[in-house]
């Protein structure tokens, strides 16, 4: 193995490579950085103009963008609430709040060093494991997924502590709305008032655009209305900069947090189907879940930045492992990475890393350098980020706003994405004024299709025994956990007298 590994080295190391690593993971990062484009939107652009080039290089740059667009969204999160692709979500809550707390640096620097430990320990999985982590994660079906779907579910238990009801009541706001198109099984339109554009449903990314950034505009518009003077003041939190590296206390207190985040993330990204998003937000669940001062997360901890930027980026390296093992792609971006990998007359499963041996290894190099590069570029960059921050707020809101009107109109070229994405951030100013949070519906719109197809699928399986749910160990397990988050969370409360 480790011989392979350094003639994956040894091929990887041209000029043409590392050029190209650089370019791309540049690329990528600005891709991240603004809000709307996603990793996936990247990589299906870019796979067209990868076939002028060998598939090393094309399999290279796909790899070195879609791990920098998944960093590189980090960054607008915390220096202005607004998530550049939906697997930064998560990092709003902590990561803006330190932004306002005149610690911007600080934060970007947990969440660059937090990816890139993500993207090591995948890394390590990914090169050392992948045929086991493959096989186990061959063993799950529909009960399993929609078991660990209901698990990521049960994190609004440990988010919303202050008020589980309505963390509830916004999360099941969130799975109603993804009903709302096509059903997935029989085909049946619901919920569309028999309009065409509804058919398709509504994506969820103008709608987290909406629901954090949009929002967060209305708020500060708000703010102004009420003192005008905020209107050319400069905001000091997000300039006060005076170091990106993290300290030594701050890696010592969440070490420990970032390596269970990256195994979650490298875990996750095994299971066909999932992604970062839900990597993400679940790292953040269980990052609160174990602190020692759980009621600190969404005010600033340093470990709220630091588990959903791990967790989201040691999704990258375990969506490689069922793809390259089993030729069953981990999320998105690795499905359209499949498709071009046939295209080169490549076909991914077991007989991969026999036939195309060079590849394989100059991917596990390539992917190696192009995590660095990430790591440089995101600390090389945070000051020219939060330089950007520091622009009075007349002239940093409409540019936040237009960022959003285009991040959500590129997602389909459709202007009524824009209106979603306006539509949401009316609800979530209104709903934040009454304590609803906006992440339980995110959690709910991204894991509600989910939760339906597999409920459903498993149901047809066992002729609608619902045992069978309980007779499934894995599926037991996540459900068992679940159950138990829930029932804690509420004697939790019922104990401070919030419920």
């Amino acid at each position: 193995m480790f011989s392979g590994l350094l003639e994956g080295f040894q091929s990887f190391f041209t000029f043409d490579m590392i050029l190209l690593t650089v370019v791309s993971v540049v690329g990528g990062y600005i891709v991240g950085f603004l809000p709307g484009l996603t990793a996936t939107m990247a990589v299906a652009i870019l796979v067209p103009l990868s076939f002028s080039l060998s598939a090393e290089q094309g399999l290279l740059i796909l790899a070195a963008v879609f791990i920098s667009a998944v960093q590189g969204g980090s960054v607008s999160a915390i220096l202005w609430n607004t998530p550049g692709t939906p697997a930064s979500a998560a990092l709003c809550f902590d990561g803006y709040s330190l932004t306002k707390k005149g610690m911007a640096g600080r934060a970007i620097g947990m969440a660059q060093i937090s990816a890139f430990c993500g993207l090591m320990v995948s890394w390590l999985f990914l090169v050392t494991l992948s045929p086991i982590i493959a096989k186990f994660a061959l063993k799950f079906s529909a009960p399993e997924y929609f078991a660990i779907s209901v698990f990521g579910l049960s994190v609004v238990a440990v988010l919303c502590s202050d008020s589980l009801l309505k963390g509830v009541i916004s999360a099941l706001l969130g799975v109603l709305t993804a009903t709302i198109g096509m059903d997935p099984i029989n085909g049946i339109s619901r919920y569309t008032g028999d309009t065409l554009i509804l058919m398709t449903g509504i994506s969820y990314v103008p709608a987290l655009i909406g629901l954090f950034a949009i929002s967060e505009v209305f708020r500060n518009a708000g703010a102004i209305i009420e003192n005008p003077a905020a209107l050319t003041h400069k905001d000091g939190g997000g300039g006060k900069i005076s170091r990106i590296l993290p300290t030594m206390e701050d890696i010592k207190y969440s070490i420990v947090t970032i390596f269970r985040s990256s195994l979650i993330g490298t875990f996750i990204g095994s299971l066909p189907g999932t992604g970062a998003d839900i990597a993400s937000f679940v790292s953040y669940g269980e990052a609160k879940r174990w602190a020692k001062n759980p009621d600190e997360f969404g005010k600033g901890d340093i470990n709220g930045v630091a588990a959903p930027q791990a967790g989201a980026n040691g999704v990258c390296g375990g969506a490689f492992i069922p793809m390259l093992t089993l030729g069953i792609p981990g999320d998105a971006v690795t499905a359209i990475i499949l498709g071009a990998l046939i295209i080169w007359g490549l076909q991914p499963g077991p007989n991969l890393f026999v036939e195309s041996s060079k590849l394989v290894n100059t991917l596990f190099a390539g992917f190696f350098v192009a995590s660095i590069v990430t790591l440089l570029v995101g600390l090389g960059l945070a000051n020219l980020f939060v330089k950007i921050d520091r622009l009075p707020k007349k002239y940093l809101l409409p540019c936040i706003f237009l960022l959003c009107c285009v991040g959500s109109y590129a997602i389909q070229n459709s202007i009524f994405d824009v209106f979603v994405a306006f539509f949401f951030g009316i609800a979530g100013f209104i709903l934040t004024r009454y304590g609803y949070q906006g992440s339980p519906f995110v959690l709910g719109m991204i894991l509600g299709p989910m939760i339906e197809q597999n409920l459903r699928r498993s149901l047809i399986i066992s002729n609608n025994d619902p045992f069978i749910f309980f007779t499934r160990p894995i599926s037991l397990t996540f459900l068992f956990i679940a159950i138990m988050t829930f029932v804690l969370s509420v004697r939790n409360q019922l104990k401070k007298g919030q419920i």
